[in-house]
Order: C-alpha cells, then sequence, then structure tokens
C-alpha cells in the first residue's frame, strides 16, 4: 500500500495497476505494460473504463479531473498520472 511520505515508484504503481486490472477483468494471466491501451484487452469497453477509473481512485485515495481521464492515451500515462496527485497529496 500506500508508504508514510504517500510516494510511489513506477513499479509499484504498475504493480498495484495490474492487480487491479486483473481483479476487475477476472484474468490472473493479464499482464499490463506501459503501453498498454484498452484496446489491447477486448473486455475493456466505455462502461468498464468508468469502473476501472473508479476502481483506481478508491485503490490510490485521488480522484481524476475528466480532463486527466480524457488525456490517457495508455497505462503509462495513468501511472504517470497517479504519481503525480500522489506527489501533490
Amino acid at each position: 500500500m500506500l508508504r508514510e511520505d504517500k510516494t510511489m515508484d513506477d513499479e509499484t504503481i504498475m504493480g498495484s495497476l495490474t492487480e487491479i486490472m486483473r481483479e476487475y477483468f477476472d484474468d490472473d494471466s493479464l499482464v499490463l505494460s506501459r503501453e498498454t491501451t484498452a484496446e489491447d484487452i477486448p473486455a475493456w469497453d466505455s462502461m468498464n473504463h468508468i469502473n476501472i477509473i473508479v476502481a483506481v481512485e478508491q485503490h490510490f485515495h485521488i480522484k481524476f479531473l475528466t480532463s486527466e481521464v480524457e488525456g490517457m492515451q495508455n497505462v503509462g500515462a495513468l501511472a504517470d498520472t497517479i504519481g503525480k496527485k500522489l506527489r501533490k497529496a
């Protein structure tokens, strides 16, 4: 989970995102990379996207702006945004 100073490195964030996605899509074999997009995961449609964002917000105790979510093109961008938000907290 989060350390006292609320910072996480990219590897830790990516590991947490992988766990969230594996649980959400019920697929323990799912492997994420920074380049992974919704198009790479057949079940990741627009409705699931909203649910994933909510799950990520709850896990990391952060909130995304709509503009931030719209600008995310891949999992790496999601991880970067999480890292920035945790550093600001």
